[in-house]
């Protein structure tokens, strides 16, 4: 294989999106290469895994297109890049070439009664408060609160609001413009079932530049603070607590040794397990009562615009990269799910030493982040055969293939790259581990 001219394409570039719109500079290169893989032992063992050779900086949809259109011509590798927020390495430029940073293309192009369109780079956060001003709010947006909507749909699953609608692939998204080295520069518009074929895919098979998603009426959220003596209390609420209607929009909760490594509040009280809730108002005075009959005691009942956003920087991952500060090199985790995280706690405690689980309220079973003590990768890829053997549902963020709907975006992927430029080292049609579906 040839080498690309990286300088021809970088002049192509500057004459689409100006000359800042694409860099050379080596710091640039490195900031674009790198994500949140830092979390995962294993995967930090291994970095650098790639550098990209140039950075782009599209401002809207058609530039996006554009500029995947002129990297395939080239012959040039793309990976696209949202906030950088993913766990896995999934923007990681294994092979360099050009990394397209969509975090520029940032346009809310409409809001509708039931949806809202918008280009990838928008945050989440932005989406939210177009929507509440039109009095809506979106089906679900991810713990990290400032992710990109391409970078949720292309490498996310779920988070707040997946109780009630599941992850981001069962109907969240209406439809997508999509860039792909075969559309020559052009945007594919794709919808429903179509759709889909795009979504936690990491780019593999076409690149989310625009995408339109799900609205619902805007509710009147509280967030909701409480502390159980011991872990147990917390987990016998976590499944009625989920099953409330309307539903919570997010119910998690901590062990004690987890809940005090979590940014300093009032509402966590010292040696105690805490429990957090974004209640629909209607609901508060039955999950106090569902807790305090459980043994434990309200701390806090907060209101504000701010409210969903304050518990969901505390769910999925966020607790336990806070346990990871509190020791550097000590922790990892595993993804995890199923009634044997209430029903079984203590043995899958005992899986791996130090085990400490943060749980949610999932969309059919609880979920959560089960953490351990570091060894090795084979005493970790051990434990999660032992989390199986216990009823557990396990996915493995310590490695980069797709391993969600597979098979599909192999043969999607033939159609619409099929020279492989697209996030190449990401697709494996050999990966049979754990996939991501397995956690609900």
């Amino acid at each position: 294989m040839t080498t690309p001219d990286y300088a021809a394409l970088e002049r192509d570039l500057a004459d689409l999106l100006g000359p800042r719109g694409v860099s050379s500079d080596m710091r640039q290169r490195e900031k674009a290469s790198v994500d949140g893989s830092r979390m995962s032992p294993i995967i930090a063992e291994q970095l650098p895994l790639g550098i990209a050779d140039l950075v782009a900086f599209p401002t809207t949809a058609e530039e996006i297109a554009a500029a995947v259109g002129l990297a395939a011509r080239h012959g040039v590798a793309i990976t696209p890049r949202g906030k950088g927020t993913g766990n896995y390495g999934q923007a990681i430029p294994m092979p360099g070439g050009l990394v397209l940073d969509m975090s520029r293309a940032r346009t809310i192009v409409e809001v509708a009664d039931d949806t809202i369109t918008a280009d990838a780079g928008a945050p989440m956060t932005a989406l939210e408060q177009a929507a509440r001003a039109a009095g809506r709010q979106l089906w679900m947006y991810p713990s990290t609160v400032h992710s990109s909507l391409g970078g949720f749909l292309g490498g996310g699953s779920g988070g707040t609001g997946t109780i009630a609608h599941g992850s981001n692939d069962r109907g969240f998204v209406v439809a997508l413009d999509v860039a792909t080295p075969a559309s020559g520069g052009t945007l594919v518009h794709v919808e429903g079932e179509h759709a889909q074929g795009f979504v936690h895919n990491y780019g593999t098979a076409g690149i989310i530049a625009r995408a339109t998603v799900r609205l619902e009426p805007l509710q009147e959220w509280r967030g909701l603070y409480a502390s159980f003596p011991d872990f147990s209390g917390a987990l016998s609420v976590i499944r009625p607590l989920g099953r409330l209607t309307p539903s919570p929009r997010l119910v998690s909760a901590d062990t004690p040794q987890v809940t005090a490594q979590l940014p300093p509040d009032d509402a966590f009280p010292e040696g105690r397990s805490s429990l957090r809730m974004i209640a629909d108002l209607s609901t508060v005075a039955e999950a106090t009562a569902m807790i305090e009959a459980a043994g434990g005691r309200i701390e806090d009942v907060r209101e504000g615009p701010t409210v969903s956003s304050a518990i969901s920087v505390l769910s999925y991952n966020h607790p336990i990269e806070w346990l990871q500060k509190s020791e550097p090199g000590v922790y990892f985790h595993v993804e995890v799910s199923g009634d044997a995280l209430v029903d079984r706690i203590d043995e899958v405690h005992a899986v791996y030493p130090g085990g400490l689980l943060h749980i949610e309220a999932g969309h059919t079973v609880p979920i959560g982040m089960l953490a351990g003590i570091y060894e090795s990768p084979e005493a970790v890829y051990a434990g999660m055969e032992a989390l199986h053997e216990l009823g557990v549902s396990t996915h493995n963020p310590h490695q980069w293939n797709v391993d969600f709907r597979l098979a599909e975006t192999i043969a999607l992927a033939r159609e619409t790259d099929p020279d492989g430029l697209l996030n190449p080292g990401k697709l494996n049609p050999a990966y049979a581990g754990p996939t991501k579906g397995a956690i609900r």
